[in-house]
């Protein structure tokens, strides 16, 4: 395996150390604090939490399709387990599966996985945490003590709001980034998956129940799981491509030696 292959395989420590440094960096501090006073005057937050149709666009919505989604992808790796039916229904086979996912089983198994951790994960982070949300917080006319991260995990108390989860469902599907079929689209991926992420973020945002912090920390720990599964899944993939790039080089050396010595 050469270096730049190996890198790949290890970047989710990279990404892990860099989720750390963010969660303790951004989660108490005056960014999260300025942040949330923007959607927040007199007393009442920009936006009412479950007021109509914001609350079915970006919250009720989102959560749906990628069940759907989920739904959708267990009916395909299903039915590409199935043994191959007669001939007489080949005709038939071969127009269902138009509406499959053209991915290999293993992918498709590695997007399951990453769209039930990743928000597990969040859920179980959040009731270790014990972090209160803005609007639950004296500095926003709430009753609880802004403390700080480790405050709130000695102090045990009911809250859980660190990190986001809602936004960690949008953040899941960064797994589709890391499928070796999707590899040429990857940065598009990331992008849209970015934006989706945190438009969900944002929406708990505008009525105080998440701070800045609290999506970052999501959207690089979601980053990370994807990352970390993905070196798991598609290890051979890697290995693979690396020695291809490895023959690809000793073929090209090869040729050119063999110019070389035609010319002389």
């Amino acid at each position: 395996m050469t270096l730049e292959n190996h890198s790949m395989a290890w970047d989710w420590l990279k990404l892990l150390c860099v989720t750390i440094i963010a969660a303790l960096v951004f989660e108490h501090s005056q960014l999260d604090i300025r942040i949330s006073e923007l959607f927040y005057s007199n007393g009442h937050w920009l936006l009412e939490k479950g007021a109509q149709p914001y609350a079915f666009i970006f919250y009720d919505l989102p959560k749906a399709l990628l069940i759907l989604l989920a739904v959708y992808l267990i009916a395909v790796l299903i039915i590409k387990y199935r043994q191959p039916l007669p001939d007489a229904a080949s005709q038939h086979r071969h127009k269902f599966d138009r509406f499959l996912l053209p991915l290999p089983i293993r992918e498709i198994g590695y997007l399951l996985i990453i769209l039930a951790i990743v928000p597990a994960t969040i859920a179980t982070f959040k009731g270790v945490t014990h972090v209160s949300c803005p609007n639950d917080l004296a500095i926003f006319n709430g009753d609880s003590p802004y403390l700080n991260l480790w405050q709130n995990i000695v102090a045990a108390t009911p809250a859980r709001c660190f990190p986001a989860a809602h936004a960690s469902a949008g953040f899941s599907l960064y797994g589709l980034a890391f499928l070796p079929t999707l590899r040429k689209y990857r940065y598009q991926i990331v992008i849209s998956v970015t934006v989706l992420g945190w438009t969900m973020g944002l929406y708990k945002m505008l009525f105080g129940d998440h701070f800045f912090s609290h999506t970052l920390v999501s959207m690089m720990l979601s980053l990370t799981i994807a990352c970390a599964l993905a070196a798991l899944f598609f290890k051979q993939s890697i290995k693979n491509k690396a020695h291809s790039t490895n023959d690809d080089k000793r073929h090209t050396g090869l040729s050119l030696s063999s110019i070389e010595h035609s010319n002389t």
